[in-house]
């Protein structure tokens, strides 16, 4: 099998946004008199979607006492200052990037941001790779693992499940890949551990972002 297409997760894959994460949220904490977390925590808080990371930051007792909607546009209002200067490419990604749309390999992003707020990144931090389509919940709410959105921008790419790569750090991004019948590739680089990636899917794991190429070249 000779693949065609990738589809990348955003947060922990290509941007190291933790940074800007932690920061945001620790402000809100810190403005509603509760304990912070340190940045290695907001790893395992991640991946699922705003409303999730909110709620798991907040102390269990204390979540029914705020309003969720009131939290989570309060979260977005401070990491909206947060993000642009926190939130680089990681080391080698500008090189993988380059060098699959060098050999005209499809190129996705697929996120469990919000829609608006994914393209808003990917355009302001990965200005210079042309993506076929960048993609995060929708009205809908319909968010990874679900494989619907991974199936629709393979419908969008022409390029078959089997021969799309799915890239991510997490067990959802497995889960995804394994749930629309992709090649599920685990990066180590992120925001989760090997054994996690591993267990919900991975074909692979790579250490390093150029080890991606490698895997485009071999037949799998």
């Amino acid at each position: 099998m000779l693949f065609e297409s990738v589809i990348f997760d955003l947060d922990g894959t290509l941007l190291n946004s933790i940074v800007g994460i932690a920061d945001a949220m620790n402000i809100l904490l810190r403005r509603l008199g509760y304990p912070i977390h340190p940045e290695e925590t907001y790893k395992q808080f991640v991946g699922e979607g705003v409303v999730e990371l909110v709620q798991r930051a907040i102390p269990a007792e204390k979540r029914s006492a705020h309003d969720a909607d009131e939290l989570v546009a309060s979260y977005r209002e401070i990491y909206a200052a947060c993000w642009p200067d926190s939130s680089p490419p990681y080391e080698g990604i500008p090189e993988l990037l380059d060098a699959l749309a060098s050999i005209n390999k499809k190129l996705s992003v697929l996120s469990n941001k919000s829609n608006d707020f994914t393209r808003q990144m990917v355009s302001a931090l990965l200005p210079r790779w042309e993506f076929e389509v960048v993609r995060g919940v929708l009205s809908d709410g319909r968010r990874k693992p679900d494989p619907f959105s991974a199936l629709e921008i393979a419908g969008q790419t022409g390029i078959a499940p089997g021969k799309t790569m799915f890239v991510g750090d997490s067990a959802v991004d497995m889960q995804t890949a394994v749930n629309a019948g992709m090649y599920g590739v685990g990066v180590l680089w992120g925001f989760r551990g090997a054994e996690e990636i591993r267990e919900n899917g991975a074909r692979k794991l790579i250490e390093h972002p150029m080890a991606l190429l490698d895997l485009f070249q071999q037949h799998l």
